[in-house]
């Protein structure tokens, strides 16, 4: 029996194509590109960028290299990863609320905190985990089933729900008195630092921009509230004969392998800020677009629910058995991968497919482009889950949500099981359809995010 069999896939049916960001004329100028990388990255790449291996081109005085290739793409982020760095505008921009944490930091740094967390991002450890997401999803699918039959922004309610789960698995509390002040450091991130200014693209790092001195006021602001949660936590107190409860227990007590260092309490804090915030917000986009989609797609909605239904359980199905709705989140990934661009300049000269790179040459993997090549992908536009439920997965070096090699995200697996397990239990419980009719378009603040948040009309099944 085949996979369209099992899963009652109209394989006839045609594909929904969601709605796109126009692609750039490839006659663009760069006051004209300048001014469209201020709105969104992805409205400055042309039809080339879909179609070529590789796009040459120069960025302010200095080569550029966008890579649409898997082997040189495994060059880049695997065989030869040290000498390509962040780049100064990327780290200028992740800085004031990441901190020097695992996303920011290189060399000895950042060797020295993957491998002090990685115990606490096993599978195993996840698994401990999992009572806290499902215990936050059946809330928040509860205050939906009590609100009124008025429309709902999903996205806001995705946030809610995320962050939720970021406060529990990280300190065992809810997040209930300090929610709001955490999604207003947020929102002041995304609406005043997340896009770099003219400046931060031009000076070297050690010449501070006039924004880098507001950024630097933020972060004091910022680490001192991260401050008063690890200390509202550390006063909850710990049982040494207990297994850790949380990830605080797990980072707290996690030690380098080959040193046994542990975390000092600036470092713990970056990393905390790390997790909460790359944890809740991509997982949140991430959510939002597929029921999205879902909502657009009526009959893949109904083959996921019916999915879910065949695995219910009391508490948290069985994710090894929701296949189908594990691929919705994949294949939702692909169209909108929760970091669009990868950004990484040469440390040193070196030949990327025969081309040689110049030490400072920009290089640029963008999974957003990737993931919509014309010839890694049929149908790269259509919104296809079928296509990772084949025996034969993409290439690994085609398909990037979570980065690839020795920088791959650390809390992909945690991600990924949050994602389907929320996903399945909001599909089993209601059906979602969108409330207007104006098109949701992509665009790229550092992760791929939605131009507006649309309203859902929600109906309990």
């Amino acid at each position: 029996m085949s996979i369209a069999e099992v899963y009652d896939i109209t394989v006839t049916r045609r594909p929904l194509v969601p709605p796109m960001p126009p692609r750039a004329p490839d006659n663009m100028t760069a006051f004209g590109r300048m001014r469209a990388m201020r709105n969104s990255p992805i409205e400055t790449w042309g039809a080339r960028a879909y179609q070529e291996d590789i796009v040459q081109g120069r960025f302010f005085g200095r080569a550029s290299f966008i890579l649409n290739t898997p082997d040189a793409i495994r060059h880049v982020l695997v065989d030869n990863f040290e000498n390509y760095t962040r780049t100064p505008a990327g780290i200028r921009v992740l800085r004031p609320i990441l901190g020097e944490g695992l996303l920011i930091a290189e060399g000895r740094a950042w060797k020295h905190q993957r491998r002090t967390l990685a115990p606490a991002f096993t599978p195993r450890a996840v698994t401990s985990l999992v009572p806290y997401m499902v215990a936050a999803v059946d809330e928040t699918i509860a205050k939906l089933k009590a609100a009124t039959d008025g429309p709902v922004d999903l996205r806001e309610v995705m946030q809610r729900m995320t962050l939720e789960i970021a406060g529990r698995t990280m300190f065992s509390f809810g997040m209930d008195r300090h929610g709001a002040a955490l999604r207003d450091f947020v929102m002041e991130y995304a609406d005043k630092f997340a896009r770099p200014h003219m400046l931060d693209l031009l000076l070297p790092l050690s010449w501070p921009s006039p924004q880098d001195f507001r950024r630097a006021r933020f972060r004091k602001r910022w680490t001192a509230f991260v401050g008063e949660l690890m200390a509202e936590r550390r006063a909850a107190g710990k049982n040494d004969n207990a297994p850790p409860r949380d990830l605080f227990d797990l980072m707290g007590a996690a030690r380098d392998p080959e040193t046994g260092q542990a975390f000092t309490d600036a470092q713990l804090g970056d990393e905390v800020a790390t997790m909460i915030l790359a944890g809740h917000e991509t997982t949140a986009t991430a959510l939002f677009w597929a029921l999205y989609l879902l909502a657009l797609d009526p009959a893949t909605q109904e083959q996921l629910a019916a999915e879910v239904r065949g695995v219910a359980a009391v508490g948290a199905p069985d994710i090894e058995r929701l296949k189908f709705t594990r691929a919705v989140v994949e294949e939702t990934m692909r169209l909108y991968p929760p970091a669009f661009l990868i950004a990484r300049a040469a440390g040193g000269p070196d030949t990327i497919a025969g081309l040689p790179v110049k030490k400072g040459d920009l290089i640029l993997i963008a999974p957003w482009l990737l993931h919509r090549h014309e010839k890694l992908w049929r149908d790269p536009n259509a919104f296809v889950p079928a296509r990772f439920m084949t025996e034969t997965p993409p290439d690994r070096f085609a398909y990037l949500p979570f980065g690839v090699g020795a920088r791959v995200c650390i809390g992909a697996h945690f991600a990924q099981v949050e994602a389907t397990l929320a996903l399945a239990k909001i599909i089993g419980a209601f059906r979602v359809a969108l409330a207007d009719k104006e098109p949701v378009i992509p665009i790229g603040v550092v992760t791929t995010q939605p131009n507006r948040s649309p309203m859902f009309a929600i109906k309990p099944r």
